[in-house]
Order: C-alpha cells, then sequence, then structure tokens
C-alpha cells in the first residue's frame, strides 16, 4: 500500500548531497546532521554511503513512514565490508558506532514484500568529525591581548558553542518529531480508510437482509389457494 499524500523531501540540515554511485547506491558528502525521506518499492533494495574518519562518531536513526506492516530490514556495513548492524522487519531503529577511515555503507531491504512499497525516513549525526577543532583554531589566532577584558575569547567561544549544541539538538527533536506525526498520520488516515469500507460493507449486508426478510414476511401472509368458480 503506498502513501497516499506526497511526501516531500525534508530539508537536510547540513549539507546533503546524493551522488551516483553502483546502482542502487548513493553517497552523501560529510556533514554534521542530514535527514532524508524516500519510497522504497516492493522488491527493492536501496543501499546510501557515508565516508567517516577515524575516530569519529556515526549515529543514524530510521522510521518507516508508511507502508502494510511498517518494516523493513536494514543493514550497517564497515569499510572491510562486516557487518556492523542488521535489523529484521523493524519499523524503527537507533545505531551509534565508532567509525574508522572509509565508506560505511547502510542498506534498507524491501526484497521480503511483494506487492507494499515504503515511506522511510532516516537521519545521520556525525561527531568528531574535525570540523569543529579547526574553528576552534581560527579563532585562536585572534585571541591576542585579552589580558584587559573580563571576557576571554574562549569563553565566548565556549558559549557559542554551547548555544549551538542546544540549537542543534532542539532541531534534531523537532524533526524526530515531524517523523512521528508523518507516521502516525498515515497509520490514521489507513484507519479511516478501513473503517469506511468496512461501514460500507456493514451497511449493504443490512439493506440485503431487510430486503429478504420483507420478501419472507409478504411470502407468508400470500394466499397461496386457487379460488373456486
Amino acid at each position: 500500500m503506498g502513501p497516499r499524500r506526497l511526501l516531500l523531501l525534508l530539508v537536510p540540515l547540513g549539507c546533503l548531497a546524493l551522488l551516483l554511485s553502483p546502482p542502487g547506491a548513493a553517497e552523501f558528502s560529510p556533514s554534521l546532521d542530514s535527514d532524508f525521506t524516500f519510497t522504497l518499492p516492493a522488491g527493492r533494495k536501496e543501499c546510501f554511503y557515508q565516508p567517516m574518519r577515524k575516530e569519529a562518531s556515526l549515529e543514524l536513526e530510521y522510521q518507516v513512514l508508511d507502508g502494510a506492516g511498517l518494516d523493513v530490514d536494514f543493514h550497517l556495513l564497515s569499510p572491510k565490508g562486516e557487518t556492523l548492524v542488521f535489523d529484521e522487519r523493524k519499523s524503527d531503529g537507533v545505531h551509534t558506532v565508532e567509525t574508522e577511515d572509509g565508506d560505511y555503507m547502510f542498506c534498507f531491504d524491501n526484497t521480503f514484500s511483494t506487492i507494499s512499497e515504503k515511506v522511510i525516513f532516516f537521519e545521520l549525526i556525525l561527531d568528531n568529525m574535525g570540523e569543529d577543532g579547526q574553528d576552534e583554531e581560527d579563532w585562536k589566532k585572534y585571541v591576542t591581548g585579552t589580558d584587559l577584558l573580563d571576557m576571554k575569547l574562549e569563553d565566548i567561544l565556549e558559549s557559542i558553542n554551547s548555544v549551538k549544541a542546544r540549537l542543534s539538538k532542539s532541531v534534531q527533536i523537532q524533526t524526530l518529531l515531524r517523523a512521528f506525526e508523518a507516521r502516525d498520520r498515515n497509520i490514521q488516515e489507513s484507519n479511516f480508510d478501513r473503517v469506511n469500507f468496512w461501514s460500507m460493507v456493514n451497511l449493504g449486508v443490512m439493506v440485503v437482509v431487510s430486503a429478504v426478510q420483507v420478501y419472507m414476511l409478504k411470502s407468508l401472509f400470500e394466499d397461496k389457494r386457487k379460488s373456486r368458480t
């Protein structure tokens, strides 16, 4: 059962760029936080690549927003081809791994379904990618003559980073809430259609039963004796 409404691609929070790789695969440019929503057809498997650095952290969260069963198989493989995570017929999942240099591949598998396509949302959160450290080094070049200041530039930088982290966390929570709302809305619309369908079936059965009862009662009171002349 496909989505009943057109689900728009969620705007990435970082610089999310899909590059065509081998068939059925895509690659992301490094970013701290990005999310994506796509439709996985029945009987298909879709894979993505994420380049990572050594001693960084990759957090991936996914949810099946729409489709019969709300389930999908999920695989996460290391650059060496080792299976790090395997979820079978799950509707959602959250996984965090410490990474090494190389491309990590994660796949969503819907080959077990022959009819129903799935709408899948996933979010990538990358930590310790080296960008914050570089920003801090850039700031330090301007830290001169701060002894006379009540607040050093390091303190300002720490406050800015704290506000940035809290804002990023707020945006992540809002993104997840939108994903939950989309899935709940799809479930409610599916239930609404089912209720309407079975209500019409019950109404049809009641009409047929009423007609049969009227016919049977009418036939009971009919005088079937032949009148004599």
